[in-house]
């Protein structure tokens, strides 16, 4: 008998060579039904893996995230056995599951593989899976796996750089591919299926190899699911950042500058800086300093820092002076900038904490094909800042940052989010600089700032900047999709790299803790993602304009211009539509611009110096009619609502 540790902590006593199904079959048959997938001492194995010595087991269904990735990638090998029927010389490569359904790389040849093609692989793939074909494991010696792949370089490639003894094949019907393992037990499991969209994509993201077709696709246990998950990516379309940035004039990219280069239009510009301002107004009252950096730097900043060896092959580029023989980066980020800057003086324990804050430019090489609207540029601006800190004051400094994100997300209607405790490697520690000593305390601060906080956290190990952990803000949308916003770092290393000191009360020097923080992120990304989350209808308070008064002819044109003066008065920003236009096609084109309020004056409102409200997507439905004293207290009371106070 061997024993097995259940994630309750409660241990079941199985026979020898029993599997997770068995298993789950021994709780109910109810559990039974739902297992599609496992994990054994954190290693994901099948659900007829036969188990050996004791260890921990963890059962998977749909509902996890584990489940779903071996659902889908069990998926992406039935997609795999219908494009290869159809396809008979196209050349497999890679199949992963990915956040939201799997692709799969695909040598096409001469073969051109279209959206006509989409059905007849769908079809395929269903008929496959009322087949109820198992997914079975096998190991293969190198040598046939070389020998049985010989026509394919792309799985000659992957298992040229495995080991002898550790390589599997996973079979299905008549189907086979090299694969690693984490599948769902049967075909039949799947019940809907559906080709999303195709993509070019170099083999192993490198675009001096081949571009091969990527093959993107998502299926589900239910055919509701699948409905469900369609009407959302019609809904996601819709809220396209691209999509609505283009529609409101926010901003926009031309060639000429550059790609992932954006340009800010006029209102995208305000909506910037409004952003802006709001932040800098709490850092302020929070007692932060405002600084600025140059947009590049010598090359021996970021060695000092370590960035260079990190990333300088991907992201650096340089500029040389061959005059003063000196070389420049494009600034990749502010950290060693801002060391620099508390560098310039000595300081004691008494003037610390340090808070400097910038909205800095900074600027990344990212390949054209990873470029993505604002979610993914080369050139943007971090609300960045950093804490420089004695020991003792990195508790009470890490949860004042905690408050001023929750306040961000509270003002911007960010509700549910998760706090990302994201740790070092457990096991790889190579990429990462600095002591164990410093990573542990750096850690703990972490793990025990959240926690005091009450925030709802998960932990991930490995997603640790290369120079301490993080607490990372992994935020759902309106749509339900999931995005990191918002960071806190704890830094023992850079402090070190850069020689950082402050005199302490026994009159030694002392290394300050540094703190890197951005509740924004990039503010490209931040209005990318609020654009969609709120599908241009922002918070009132950061609209680019409140309000636009809709005249119903031209001749209430100088009633138009004092309603407008007294709302300026009244600090409510305001437009005006004096087109020769009907009233329908100003309040058509009013909707389409996500204006919050529409202002209707007539004859009527003239006369009584009142105008007719009529609010953004209500078709007209609870229209008041209003004083403008009236109508500007009930957008500055909305204003109130929804714009927290900063709390210090």
């Amino acid at each position: 008998m061997i024993q097995i540790t259940l994630p309750d902590g409660s241990i079941k006593e199985i026979t020898k060579g029993s599997t997770p199904m068995d298993v789950a079959m021994s709780i109910s048959e109810g559990l039974a039904r739902n297992v599609i997938s496992a994990s054994f001492n954190d290693t994901t194995v099948e659900t007829t893996t036969e188990l050996t010595t004791d260890g921990s087991l963890i059962l998977y269904t749909w509902n996890n995230d584990e489940g779903k990735k071996a659902f889908w990638h069990s998926t992406s090998h039935v997609m795999a056995q219908a494009i290869e029927e159809k396809f008979p010389n196209a050349k497999l490569t890679l199949g992963p599951a990915i956040d939201n359904g799997f692709y799969y790389d695909v040598d096409f040849g001469d073969d051109k593989f279209t959206d006509a093609d989409f059905k007849a692989i769908e079809d395929r793939v269903l008929e496959i899976s009322r087949e109820k074909h198992e997914f079975k494991m096998r190991s293969v010696s190198k040598a046939e796996a070389l020998s049985i792949y010989k026509d394919n370089e792309y799985k000659t490639e992957l298992i040229s750089n495995l080991e002898d003894g550790t390589i599997t094949f996973c079979d299905h019907s008549n189907f086979f591919d090299l694969c690693r393992g984490g599948h769902i037990p049967h075909t039949g499991i799947i019940k809907a299926f559906k080709i999303l969209s195709i993509a070019g994509a170099y083999w192993r993201g490198n675009e001096n190899n081949k571009q091969l077709t990527r093959v993107y696709g998502i299926s589900f246990p239910k055919q509701k699911d699948l409905t469900d998950y369609l009407h959302l990516l019609e809904e996601a379309k819709k809220r396209d950042h691209r999509k609505l940035g283009k529609e409101l004039d926010l901003f926009h990219f031309s060639q000429r500058v550059g790609q992932g280069l954006p340009l800010w239009l006029p209102k995208g510009a305000a909506l910037r800086d409004r952003l802006e301002q709001f932040l800098k107004k709490a850092q302020k009252k929070a007692g932060y300093e405002q600084v600025v950096t140059p947009h590049i730097g010598q090359k021996e900043l970021y060695v000092t820092s370590g960035h260079y060896a990190k990333y300088g092959a991907d992201s650096f580029q340089p500029i040389n002076t061959p005059a003063e023989g000196e070389e420049f980066l494009l600034k990749p980020m502010n950290c060693p900038h801002h060391c620099e800057i508390y560098n310039a003086r000595p300081w004691s324990y008494k003037d610390l904490p340090k808070r400097y804050a910038e909205f800095g430019t900074v600027y990344r090489y990212e390949q054209s094909g990873e470029l993505h609207g604002l979610t993914r540029v080369r050139g943007f601006t971090q609300d960045d800042a950093h804490i420089f800190c004695t020991p003792d004051q990195l508790d009470e400094e890490f949860k004042k940052v905690i408050d001023l994100v929750l306040y961000v997300f509270g003002s911007l209607g960010f509700e549910n989010f998760t706090a990302q405790i994201s740790l070092r490697d457990q096991e790889n520690r190579e990429k990462y600089i600095g002591s164990d000593e410093n990573w542990e305390k750096a850690e703990n601060a972490i793990i025990n700032a959240a926690k005091d906080k009450n925030l709802n956290t998960v932990v991930e190990y490995g997603e640790a900047a290369f120079y301490g952990p993080k607490l990372d803000f992994m935020v759902k949308d309106a749509l339900g999709r999931s995005w990191q916003l918002g960071t806190i770092q704890v830094d023992y290393n850079l402090p070190e790299r850069f020689d950082l000191t402050y005199k302490g009360s026994d009159n030694e020097l002392h290394r300050p803790v540094m703190i890197h923080r951005a509740p924004f992120g990039s503010m490209e990304r931040f209005i990318a993602i609020l654009l969609e989350h709120t599908a241009g209808n922002f918070p009132l308070w950061l609209m680019p304009e409140q309000a636009i008064i809709l005249s119903l002819s031209e001749k209430y044109e100088n009633y138009a211009k004092k309603v407008l003066e007294l709302l300026e008065n009244h600090e409510i920003r305001t437009l005006v539509d004096n087109r020769n236009e009907t009233i329908g096609k100003k309040i058509r084109d009013a909707e389409g611009q996500k204006y919050p309020f529409m202002l209707i004056i007539g004859e009527e409102e003239e006369k009584n110096g009142t105008v007719s409200v009529r609010r953004h997507g209500q078709d007209g439905k609870g229209n008041i009619t209003v004083s403008i004293d009236e109508f500007a207290s009930l957008v500055n009371e909305e204003v109130k609502k929804t714009l927290k106070t900063f709390e210090v």
